[in-house]
């Protein structure tokens, strides 16, 4: 069989059972329907079953095709009702086609960056208030944007400069254990941001 048959040849010497027409069919339009089933996002193995559901779908319906010269189009028709079969199946909704051609990489944040971002936050300061207020009122300070100089906070707080550092220590160590009581995980990047 050769690139040359049109597809009304290669469908009539299909249908009276040729195999050299067959592979010759499948040939052509199998990165086509692989495209089609991936486009729906689905897993290797979900997009196989769609693109052998087609071809079955074609087997099936090969001597009553009126219009070879459509079977493009066919094809397509039908990969897709079976990609959105499978999508349904699975109990995702299919709201179009996705064409991964036109896939523009997304570079902004995943869409539950913001939620996790709150929960992390509120887990966060509710150790935080369970902090004594000498804690507190310290790590407010030298967790500023601009943190003033030892001097001044020792000035502020009523402590001596030696003693800063130390007690900022603590009072992290403190909050590690009480983040470690809630059983929220920071996750591993969180494992060294608190000393």
């Amino acid at each position: 069989m050769t690139r040359d048959a049109t597809l009304t040849e290669l469908v009539a010497r299909a249908a009276e059972g040729d195999q050299g027409a067959w592979d010759e069919i499948v040939a052509r339009f199998s990165a086509l329907l692989w495209s089609i089933a991936r486009g729906y996002r689905l897993e290797t193995n979900a997009a196989a079953d769609v693109v052998q559901s087609t071809w079955l779908r074609l087997v099936e319906s090969l001597a009553r095709i009126q219009e070879p010269e459509a079977l493009p189009g066919w094809l397509l028709t039908t990969c897709r009702r079976e990609a959105i079969r499978v999508v349904r199946a699975k109990g995702r909704e299919v709201l179009a086609y996705d064409d991964p051609l036109d896939d523009d990489p997304d570079d902004g944040p995943p869409p539950d960056t913001a939620l996790l971002t709150d929960e992390r936050d509120a887990v966060l300061w509710a150790a935080f208030r369970r902090l004594g207020e000498r804690c507190q009122r310290l790590l407010r300070v030298l967790m500023a944007p601009e943190c003033p100089p030892y001097a001044v906070v020792a000035t502020e707080l009523g402590m001596p400069v030696g003693s800063i550092g130390p007690t900022r220590g603590r009072c992290l160590g403190r909050l590690r254990g009480l983040l470690a009581d809630t059983g929220y995980d920071f996750g591993p990047a969180w494992e060294g941001s608190i000393p």
